[in-house]
């Protein structure tokens, strides 16, 4: 009996662990394996911190145009020809020397074009299902709405 197990602890590899070299190998390995775990941690935090820097920089270049067309628009109102709008709009004021003429809503609407007329669902007619399925094919492939 003690020959079988004796036969059976010779087959398995465990004699190579007590040789120095191989155990060197193997915590060699696994401080490489550690290594490369924190260099690829590293490497997606570096990721998601660029991501965060562009987005924010986007909102930043975002917010810079905003305030352009924000002191843009307060040089318009600071303007003479902003006022004389207002005072036309707002007052119903002109120059010196023009009439005002108010014309009523009614008459107004009435010297307008006809809209035209948009097709109703009624006299839409129905097309058979290969030829509804070739035009979606073609509005497909050439970007038609």
């Amino acid at each position: 009996m003690q020959e079988q197990i004796q036969k059976i602890l010779n087959k398995i590899p465990y004699k190579n662990l007590q040789d120095v070299r191989a155990v060197g190998l193997i915590v060699f390995g696994i401080i490489v394996l550690m290594i490369t775990w924190s260099g690829i941690g590293t490497i997606q935090t570096n990721y998601n911190l660029q991501k965060q820097i562009n987005q924010l920089s986007q909102e930043s270049a975002n917010q810079q145009l905003e305030n352009k067309n924000l002191a843009l628009e307060n040089q318009y109102y600071n303007t003479n020809q902003y006022v004389e709008l207002q005072a036309r709009a707002l007052l119903d004021k002109g120059l010196p020397g023009e009439t005002l003429i108010l014309v009523p809503k009614s008459v107004a609407y009435s010297q307008l074009a006809p809209e035209p007329k948009t097709p109703s669902a009624n006299t839409n007619i129905q097309k058979p299902f290969y030829q509804q399925n070739f035009e979606a094919w073609m509005a497909f492939y050439f970007h038609r709405n």
